[in-house]
C-alpha cells in the first residue's frame, strides 16, 4: 500500500458509502471512519475498506484516523456539531498529517451566501464558516457543494407515498425551480478528485442536475419514468411543516433546516444549473427521469 494513495472517508452516509465502491472498484486503497464497531463497520470491511473507530470533534481520534493517510473526504451528516468536526479536522491535519487533498461537502447554498447574511438556515451558515476554517488552514481543499438530493425523502419516499395514494408529488415549493442531484453523481465527483487530486485543488464545484425545472416540469419527469399522471399539488409552508415535517421526529436542527430549504426553494434561491459533474467526471449527471425510472419499485410497489 503506498501511503500518498490511503483515502480517510469520514463518513460512510449514502456518498461516503458510494465513494467507497468506487475507489474499491480501482483498488484505491480507503480507510473508513466510524463511530461504533457494529454490523455497518463489518459490511464496510467485508468491501475491502480498513475501518477505525474514531469521532471528528475528537482530535486524537482524528489524528490517528489520519496516520499514513495521503487524501480525506470530510463530511458530516446534518448536525450542530459540523464547524467543530471542520475545525477539528483543519487543525490536526496541519499538524499530523500529510494530505495532498482534502474534498469538503459543504452544500450549494454556500454559493449564495455572504458572511453577514440571515436568510439561510443554521446548518448552512455552519457550512459556509467551515469554508472558510479550512480556506485559512492552507490546506489543499476541494469544497463540493451539491445541491438539493434526489435520494432525499422529499423526493423518494415522500413522494412515492403520495403517488401511490393519489398520484401527486405534495410539497411546499410553490412556482420556484430546483435542480436535484443524484447521490451517485456527487459520489463520482468525490471519487475522481480522490484518485487524483492535484488538478483540483482550490477549485469549488457546484454540482446540480442536467436542468432547472419547477414542480409541474418535475411531476411530468415522474409521469413519463412512471408511465402514469402524477401532478404537483402545491401546499403553505406552515401547513406542510406543521402536518408533515413536524411528524417526522427529527431533532431540531435538523427540522430548521429541512424548512428552510422549503423555503428557499419556494423563493427560487434554488434555480441553478451547473455542468461541473460533467467536467470532472466526463459524464453529465443524471436527469429526474432516469433516476425515477431506476426506482420505479420505490413509487409503485
Amino acid at each position: 500500500m503506498v501511503a500518498s494513495n490511503l483515502v480517510l472517508i469520514s463518513n460512510a452516509g449514502d456518498v461516503g458509502r458510494t465513494v467507497l465502491d468506487q475507489l474499491r472498484a480501482q483498488d484505491v486503497p480507503a480507510r473508513v471512519m466510524v463511530r461504533r464497531d457494529d454490523d455497518r463497520a463489518a459490511e464496510l470491511r467485508a468491501l475491502g475498506a480498513e475501518v477505525v473507530i474514531g469521532d471528528l470533534t475528537r482530535p486524537e481520534t482524528v489524528a490517528a484516523a489520519l496516520e499514513g493517510v495521503g487524501r480525506m473526504y470530510f463530511a458530516m451528516p446534518v448536525s450542530p456539531d459540523q464547524l467543530l468536526a471542520a475545525t477539528v479536522v483543519a487543525s490536526v491535519a496541519r499538524e499530523h498529517g500529510e494530505l495532498d487533498g482534502l474534498v469538503d461537502m459543504s452544500q450549494m447554498t454556500v454559493s449564495q451566501m455572504t458572511a453577514t447574511s440571515t436568510g439561510e438556515s443554521d446548518q448552512q451558515r455552519l457550512h459556509w464558516l467551515s469554508e472558510q476554517v479550512f480556506d485559512w488552514s492552507g490546506l489543499p481543499v476541494v469544497h463540493v457543494r451539491p445541491t438539493a438530493f434526489l435520494d432525499n425523502p422529499l423526493f423518494t419516499t415522500l413522494a412515492a407515498r403520495s403517488i401511490r395514494d393519489n398520484g401527486t408529488i405534495v410539497l411546499p415549493f410553490g412556482t420556484g425551480r430546483t435542480s436535484p442531484i443524484a447521490v451517485d453523481d456527487v459520489a463520482r465527483v468525490v471519487a475522481t478528485v480522490l484518485r487524483d487530486p492535484a488538478p483540483h485543488v482550490g477549485h469549488v464545484y457546484e454540482l446540480t442536475g442536467p436542468r432547472t425545472v419547477d414542480m409541474t416540469e418535475m411531476a411530468e419527469e415522474f409521469s413519463r419514468a412512471l408511465g402514469r399522471p402524477v401532478s404537483y399539488v402545491d401546499v403553505p409552508l406552515e401547513r406542510w411543516r406543521s402536518e408533515v415535517l413536524a411528524k417526522a421526529g427529527l431533532p431540531p436542527h435538523t427540522e430548521q433546516h429541512i424548512a428552510t430549504m422549503a423555503r428557499l426553494h419556494r423563493e427560487n434561491r434554488y434555480d441553478r444549473a451547473s455542468d461541473d459533474v460533467e467536467r470532472v467526471t466526463g459524464v453529465p449527471a443524471r436527469t429526474i427521469e432516469a433516476f425515477v425510472a431506476a426506482r420505479r419499485h420505490l413509487y409503485l410497489d
